[in-house]
C-alpha cells in the first residue's frame, strides 16, 4: 500500500498526493523526525531497563518534564548546553531514585507511584519556572548546534574544512541527508541504542536485569542482590530519560510549561515504543522513528496545508497511530515478575 502511494505520488507530482510524497521524503521532514525521536528514544531505553528489572516505570513523562526544565535552568546559569544536559540528567535521576525508594523499599504500587512521579513533575517544573522566571515558560537559552556548525568553528584544519565540506555535500542527499546535518544528541541517540543493546545482551549487569524481571528468586539464590539491581535499573531509566528531556528543551532553547508542558505525551509514547519494539533497544528505536516521523509529517502538513483537512484532525495522526499499534501489536509479553515486589529470602 505504501509503495503504491509513493509510486502514484511520483506519477502525479502536481496533485496533493504528489506534494504529500515530496513532503514525506524531504530532508526537513527527516530532520524534524530525528529531533523529535531523541526524547522518545532515550525515555524508551530507560523504560526498557526499568521494566526488564521488574520495575514498571510509567512515570517517564514526569522524568522528561523535570529534565527539560532543569536542562534549561542550568544552561541559563552556566551558559553551557552540556552543563544543561548534565543538570537534566541529575534532576531526572534524583526523581527516579525517589520513585525507586518508594517502590522497592516501601513496596508501593508501581503504577500509582509512576503516576505520582508524572503529576509531581507536571506541577513542580512549571511552578519552579514561575518562581524563577515569572512565567511557566522560561527565558530563551543556548541550543545544541548542528555538528557541521560545531566542526566549522573548531579551528582544527581537517575538521573545519575537509570534514565539514564532505558533510555539507552529504546533507544534500534526499531524505538521508538530514543525518549529516544533525545535532550531537541525535548521534548520541544512535550510540546509546547500540550501547544499551550490548549492555542488556552481552554483560553480567544485563543478565542480572533480565533475571530480576523474570525470576528474581533464582537471581537471589545465585547470590545477587535483587533490590540493588532494581535500584540501578530504575536510576538508569532516570539518567536516560534525563538526556532525552534536557535534549528536547535544549533543541528549542526554552522550557514551555503550559498545559501538558512541551513534553506533551512523549513519555507515554516511549512506553508504547519499547512495548512495540518488544523490549529490544533497536526495536524501540525503529518504533520511535515511526512515531516521530508521523509527528514531523503532521507538523509539515499543517504548515503547507496540502490536504483540505482541519489542522486539529491532522494533529491527531501520531496518537491515532499509537492506538492502532496498541490494538494490533499490544500483546508483547512483559517480564514475568514486572510489577511484583521481592525481598531476599522470600519463598
Amino acid at each position: 500500500m505504501f509503495a503504491l502511494v509513493v509510486v502514484a505520488g511520483q506519477l502525479l507530482p502536481d496533485t496533493p498526493l504528489g506534494r504529500f510524497v515530496d513532503v514525506l521524503f524531504a530532508n526537513t521532514t527527516m530532520s524534524s523526525a530525528l529531533r523529535l525521536s531523541v526524547p522518545i528514544a532515550f525515555a524508551a531505553l530507560g523504560g526498557i531497563f526499568a521494566e526488564k528489572s521488574g520495575v514498571i516505570n510509567i512515570g517517564l513523562e514526569g522524568l522528561l518534564i523535570i529534565a527539560a526544565f532543569a536542562g534549561v535552568y542550568v544552561t541559563d546559569i552556566t551558559g553551557s548546553v552540556w552543563f544543561g544536559l548534565g543538570g537534566g540528567i541529575v534532576a531526572s535521576a534524583l526523581l527516579a531514585l525517589l520513585f525507586a525508594v518508594v517502590c522497592i523499599e516501601f513496596r508501593a504500587d508501581q503504577i500509582i507511584a509512576g503516576l505520582a512521579v508524572w503529576l509531581i513533575a507536571l506541577g513542580l517544573a512549571p511552578f519552579l519556572s514561575q518562581v524563577v522566571y515569572g512565567s511557566t515558560n522560561t527565558d530563551g537559552v543556548a541550543t545544541f548546534r548542528t555538528v557541521p556548525a560545531m566542526l566549522a568553528e573548531s579551528g582544527v584544519p581537517v575538521l573545519s574544512t575537509v570534514v565539514v565540506d564532505w558533510m555539507a555535500r552529504a546533507a544534500g542527499l534526499p531524505t538521508v541527508g538530514a543525518l549529516f546535518n544533525a545535532t550531537p544528541v541525535v548521534y548520541l541517540m544512535f550510540v546509546a541504542v547500540a550501547v544499551c543493546w550490548w549492555v542488556l545482551n552481552r554483560t553480567a549487569f544485563g543478565r542480572h536485569v533480565r533475571a530480576s524481571g523474570e525470576n528474581p528468586k533464582a537471581l537471589d539464590t545465585a547470590g545477587v542482590n535483587v533490590s540493588l539491581v532494581r535500584y540501578k535499573a530504575a536510576i538508569l531509566s532516570g539518567v536516560l530519560a534525563g538526556i532525552g528531556g534536557a535534549a528536547l528543551a535544549l533543541s528549542l532553547g526554552q522550557f514551555t510549561g503550559n498545559g501538558p508542558t512541551m513534553v506533551n505525551g512523549k513519555g507515554f509514547i516511549a512506553i508504547v515504543a519499547y512495548l512495540f519494539g518488544n523490549y529490544n533497544p533497536i526495536g524501540a528505536l525503529l518504533s520511535t522513528l515511526l512515531f516521530a516521523g508521523l509527528d514531523a509529517l503532521q507538523l509539515t502538513l499543517q504548515a503547507r496545508d496540502i490536504f483540505a483537512v482541519p489542522a486539529a484532525l491532522v494533529r491527531t495522526v501520531p496518537y491515532i497511530t499509537v492506538i492502532v499499534v496498541l490494538a494490533l501489536f499490544g500483546r508483547t509479553r512483559i517480564p514475568e515478575a514486572a510489577g511484583d515486589h521481592y525481598e531476599s529470602g522470600e519463598e
